[in-house]
């Protein structure tokens, strides 16, 4: 059995099941939320689009009996949410049993319990896991759940919203020069500057390859864009800047794909909180440029 969220068309055993499988997001929700609240974080709301995202790659892992944060086309988590329509920063847990002997909801939410509890429960240094159940920047959270013969996978999707973005094209030709514009949703946020990441664009990996641990991060290559300072200001390199900012939070910035070569950008706008917060990720906006544009 897998189930995808959502699904309009429904029969009433497809219906059944999709009751039964909110019945665990829900649990889930709630033990995320314990867990952040005897850490003294704020708590999070359920994104049912991060969950349609997430139970994807759950019932694909399920399907072919892996548990990996690369799906078979080669797509790592932020892939796979921006270009299913997402904007926001995320951070993805997975975890995996292959001994699910009961679809019963209440043995379900058992073992969906202990897989989460199992990475709650992680320690230092092998900890990013928990690091991403309590980071403080995450807004809301959506959670993924397939069933298939004795598989059970489990996916969560941590979303960061703070930055609302106008639609932006996510298929370019290399080297061309897109712009992007949008707001911080909070006034007391202040953007610290965009970040713009490039890597080749991704192979298959075959399945013997997904059944090994792996982790997963942003690309290495990157250029930095900031904010635009007044005369006579520059910063280090002597630049001025090149982010237009509004005076109620918006911006505005051209983005050059800087390379010839094809491959897939991602877009990090990186948002500080007020006060001494360092700042985070709010948006990994994911660019396919290659020659076919």
């Amino acid at each position: 059995m897998a189930v995808a969220c959502q699904r309009a068309g429904l029969t009433s055993t497809e219906a059944a099941e999709e009751k039964d499988f909110e019945y665990l997001r829900r649990n889930l929700l709630q033990l995320v939320n314990e867990e952040r609240e005897v850490a003294k974080l704020s708590k999070l709301q359920m994104d049912d689009f991060a969950s349609k995202v997430a139970t994807t790659h759950a019932e694909e892992m399920a399907n072919e009996d892996f548990a990996s944060h690369w799906g078979r086309n080669g797509f790592k988590p932020y892939h796979r949410f921006s270009f299913a329509g997402g904007i926001h920063a995320t951070q993805e847990n997975i975890s995996a049993a292959d001994n699910t002997w009961s679809l019963k909801p209440d043995e379900l939410k058992q073992d969906t319990s202990y897989l989460h509890v199992r990475l709650y429960q992680e320690r230092p240094p092998n900890d990013g896991h928990r690091q991403a159940i309590l980071a403080p920047q995450h807004t809301h959270v959506g959670f993924g759940i397939a069933v298939v013969a004795l598989r059970l996978r489990m996916v969560e999707l941590f979303v960061s919203k703070y930055v609302d973005l106008k639609p932006i094209t996510q298929a370019a030709k290399p080297k061309s020069t897109i712009s992007l514009s949008g707001k911080l949703l909070h006034t007391n946020n202040t953007l610290k500057m965009i970040e713009v990441f490039y890597e080749p664009l991704p192979q298959a990996p075959n399945l013997e390859w997904l059944r090994q641990p792996h982790s997963y991060a942003l690309p290495d290559e990157s250029r930095v864009l900031r904010p635009i300072l007044p005369p006579p200001y520059f910063y280090a390199d002597q630049g001025a800047g090149t982010i237009e900012m509004g005076s109620a939070g918006e911006f505005k910035v051209p983005i050059s794909l800087f390379k010839e070569e094809p491959g897939i950008y991602t877009v990090v706008c990186w948002v500080k909180k007020s006060g001494s917060e360092k700042a985070f990720p709010a948006t990994e906006v994911c660019i396919r440029a290659d020659l076919n544009g």
